[in-house]
């Protein structure tokens, strides 16, 4: 199944080149008051939620997907969790590349963890990514997204991919600098979610997926997940041995070589084999 946020909050069953306004379904989530869940209700809510969008969809409205603004698929993820440095060759880029690097040591993802993202962050792939200093190079980094479904804490390898709910495409945008990563990648609009939330079982064996971007229709970037330092399960594993994970949190499971600088008016096309695929524009603040 695959399920977007557009225009005014709407919810939307993506099929082909259509969007089903199944919006209606939402009424089956539980109600919410003050303090507000830390977690994101309609993924902690998935299995009941897609009964009902299946139930109703045959009579929804239909839309034109190009024609629908879309945002992100996770309106209230907890944490998004990033992997740096997390593919082989972009270590060694990173590595060799002063622009990249800034006098920074780039270690390997075993050395260095995980950062987290800001959550202000994060935006959709109907929206813009909003050059915030321009007078420093911001590259572009296409990344696995993996959402959590039900609470991960200190889960081993074996049950690592029964947490996760399904997959979005993920843009990891970074000004480069000699700040932390965290501070450099969580400016907002630099996390692009898209262009819809799959569900796990629609995607499979997520081990081998391939992912390419460009830039104005330039290739910039093209691996395979395949090529993983540290694989999808072993990510949860890793991450959940330090927090708790809930769900709606995201797992930016890191980028291969191939980033590379866009500037204001720039178009980014990015895909993933069985997530989607979607264009972001870029502007200046």
């Amino acid at each position: 199944m695959k399920l977007c946020r557009f225009g005014d909050n709407r919810l939307g069953l993506v099929t082909g080149d259509q969007v089903r306004d199944v919006t209606a379904a939402l009424d089956v989530l539980p109600t919410a008051r003050y303090p507000y869940p830390q977690h994101d209700v309609l993924i902690a809510n998935l299995p009941k939620l897609a009964a009902r969008v299946g139930e109703i969809a045959g009579s929804a409205p239909v839309l034109t997907l190009k024609d629908c603004k879309l945002l992100t698929p996770v309106a209230n993820a907890g944490k998004v969790v990033a992997a740096p440095v997390n593919y082989k060759k972009h270590l060694e880029e990173a590595r060799s590349d002063p622009e990249l690097h800034h006098q920074n040591q780039i270690a390997e993802i075993q050395r260095v963890g995980l950062f987290l993202k800001a959550t202000s962050s994060v935006i959709g792939a109907g929206e813009e990514i909003v050059i915030r200093h321009p007078d420093r190079r911001t590259d572009h980094e296409i990344e696995l997204a993996a959402v959590i479904g039900k609470t991960a804490d200190k889960v081993t390898r074996e049950q690592a991919l029964d947490h996760i709910a399904g997959y979005c495409l993920g843009l990891d945008i970074t000004v480069r600098g000699p700040e932390e990563r965290s501070l450099r990648k969580s400016i907002d609009t630099y996390t692009v979610l898209g262009p819809w939330f799959i569900t796990a079982d629609e995607v499979g064996n997520a081990s081998e997926l391939d992912l390419e971007l460009t830039v104005n229709g330039e290739p910039r970037q093209k691996a395979n997940t395949r090529d993983l330092v540290i694989g999808i399960a072993d990510l949860i594993v890793f991450a959940s041995s330090f927090y708790t994970l809930h769900p709606g949190d995201v797992i930016l499971t890191g980028t291969p070589e191939g980033v590379g600088p866009i500037k204001p008016g720039d178009t980014i096309d990015a895909r993933i084999t069985k997530v989607g695929a979607m264009q972001v524009k870029v502007r200046g603040a």
